[in-house]
């Protein structure tokens, strides 16, 4: 078994092996060194090998005035482009969708066990193997031999898709929509390099920051800008107050880091607190998370960073909506909320932030995974296990916060609900109390969530904490190898306006 790693968030258990059994070795490739980016088509489109990171590939579009299909999250410390497509990521990105590409260049064992290289990238590279992925790490190809890239524009068209409020999830790892050998492939072939899209990036943008105390309201609100038949935002990040709670006080490390160091000095002490946790391991006195007690402690010292405001909505509401707009939105966003509000039956509120404000949410709202996994670590010896989900919601889901039965409720020691509100993809994450039998909480939990029309995983992808249902694994079969797997230069295919 070979795994090919090019980064480990550490949000959602990563790519490495677990503590399952394997039935042979694992074999662990790092391929964070092979992380060449190559600009094409004017900077319209970008060839990503296995390590580069989307915060690299952000930094190299933004002297072009574009961006890549995901720009904030776990982007923030060290996600792959070729993670995104392989696990069909969608992030905060409304208007985008899951990462998708019909472009990439793998290698895949075919029916009678051979190891074949397979260069989809639409891009003429040669027939040698060898020659072939030192030209891709080169980029050692003239602008004749690549395809024209596809029609520019803000969004692609699941923005339409995002809009229909249908009984059905608008996406999750197993729709057939996004699946396209690298694209979702979940491990299934051994990933070089993807040919993605890049976007226009908007110049200015204005955050709104939404709070209530009814969830309903919410709901309300997105199904008026879904049908509005306006720009869609850029996202809609919601997060709940205990949310919000749990990464002020576990998540100050991670919050600070990203707004005063930036992404690439936070990866490094990521890194660090991993390689101190495995040298403390070793020592039965301080055990395997002894280094997020010593950051734990010692970013409890320094003072509150959040701004004012959002403090104050914390403290007004229980539920809030952080919605990102476009510059030429700004206005008819903020007329549109202040009419929304001023309906009397209506408890919410909003303000516009200010560019402090606004990155300052964001990142309360983004460090909100790594800060319930700190609370775990933390509180290891008193609690039970954590307990993590991945969750697509029916979009025409009414009720869309779910409300446990107390026989549920009662084994839970702490929660935090967050996730992309817009497109109804939601982490719901639980630490249960001590004594509580993870396993089969998270079984009984799964039930109530599928009962319910939703599809899970919505972005993790399966084979390590998810079960592959049967349509997927069929799609794995299915694939032609004299027709899907051909050698050539591109394939024939309709090309999708997806990310």
């Amino acid at each position: 078994m070979v795994i090919p790693q090019s980064a480990n968030t550490g949000l959602t258990g990563g790519s490495g092996p677990g503590d399952q059994d394997y039935d042979r070795d694992v074999v662990i490739i790092s391929t964070v060194r092979i992380d060449q980016i190559h600009l094409i088509n004017d900077a319209r489109e970008a060839v990503c090998l296995a390590g580069a990171t989307l915060y690299e590939l952000e930094e190299a579009l933004a002297p072009h005035g574009r961006e890549p299909h995901s720009v904030i999250g776990s982007t923030s410390i060290g996600a792959s482009v070729i993670g995104g497509i392989a696990n069909n990521s969608g992030g905060s990105q409304v208007r985008k969708g899951p990462a998708f590409t019909e472009h990439a260049i793998y290698a895949r064992v075919t029916e009678d066990r051979r190891v074949e290289l397979v260069n989809h990238l639409g891009i003429s590279l040669g027939d040698d193997p060898a020659q072939v992925l030192g030209r891709l790490q080169r980029g050692d190809w003239d602008p004749a031999d690549v395809t024209p890239p596809p029609a520019d524009s803000l969004e692609t068209e699941y923005g339409e898709h995002v809009r229909e409020i249908a009984p059905t999830p608008a996406r999750y790892n197993a729709d057939p929509k996004f699946l396209f050998e690298a694209s979702g492939c979940a491990g299934k072939l051994m990933v070089f390099a993807v040919r993605t899209r890049t976007f226009p990036k908007d110049e200015h943008t204005t955050t709104f920051y939404i709070g209530t105390n009814d969830p309903s309201e919410l709901e309300d609100l997105r199904r008026a800008v879904l049908g509005s038949g306006r720009q869609l935002p850029i996202s809609g990040e919601y997060f709940d107050r205990a949310t919000f709670d749990l990464a002020e006080k576990y998540g100050k490390d991670t919050y600070m880091g990203l707004k005063y160091a930036g992404s690439r000095q936070v990866r490094r002490l990521f890194a660090l607190k991993s390689w101190a946790n495995g040298v403390f391991a070793k020592m039965r006195v301080f055990g395997p998370t002894f280094a997020d007690t010593i950051a734990q402690n010692a970013f409890a010292l320094l003072p509150d960073q959040l701004p004012k405001r959002l403090i104050d909505y914390r403290d007004r509401f229980e539920h809030h909506l952080i919605m990102e707009v476009g510059d030429a939105q700004k206005q008819e966003t903020e007329e549109f909320l202040t009419s929304f509000f001023a309906d009397p039956a209506r408890g919410g509120d909003f303000f516009a932030c200010t560019d402090d404000e606004a990155q300052s949410a964001m990142l309360q709202r983004f460090g909100a995974a790594s800060a319930i996994a700190r609370y775990f670590n933390i509180h290891r010896t008193n609690v039970g296990g954590m307990v993590t989900f991945d969750v697509a919601l029916r979009r025409d889901d009414q009720d869309w916060l779910e409300v446990l039965p107390p026989e549920i409720a009662d084994q839970l020691e702490v929660s935090a609900y967050y996730g992309h509100f817009f497109c109804h993809v939601l982490h719901q994450n639980h630490v249960a109390k001590k004594g509580v039998d993870a396993v089969e909480l998270k079984k009984q939990m799964t039930k109530l969530l599928e009962d319910r029309g939703a599809a899970i995983p919505a972005e993790h992808n399966y084979g390590r904490l998810y079960d592959a249902p049967p349509a997927l694994e069929e799609h794995y079969r299915q694939l032609d190898p004299c027709n899907v797997f051909n050698a050539g230069v591109g394939n024939t295919s309709p090309r999708r306006n997806w990310a």
